[in-house]
């Protein structure tokens, strides 16, 4: 994957606003979608999704989810057999 920071609104403490990655396909041509890192989380916009129907995630719950490899790789493959 590529990964590139799109907005740098940081000065030394993650603020409301964020920084906001941009994911692409490791060839670059396809966005994979944006990853926006805020003082009170991570949001996930598969694709072209907007900020406010992001996939939201607190601290703690990825601090859960990233606990141990079993935790974390039960969590992907849950959500790999989940459909929407």
């Amino acid at each position: 994957m590529k990964v590139w920071i799109k907005s740098f609104d940081v000065e030394m403490q993650v603020k409301q606003s964020g920084i906001e990655l941009e994911v692409r396909s490791p060839d670059g041509k396809a966005q994979v979608g944006d990853c926006y890192a805020t003082m009170t989380g991570l949001v996930w916009c598969k694709g072209k999704t907007t900020k406010a129907k992001g996939v939201k995630l607190k601290w703690e719950d990825l601090a859960t989810l990233c606990t141990s490899v079993k935790a974390l790789e039960a969590a992907i493959k849950a959500a790999k057999e989940t459909k929407e």
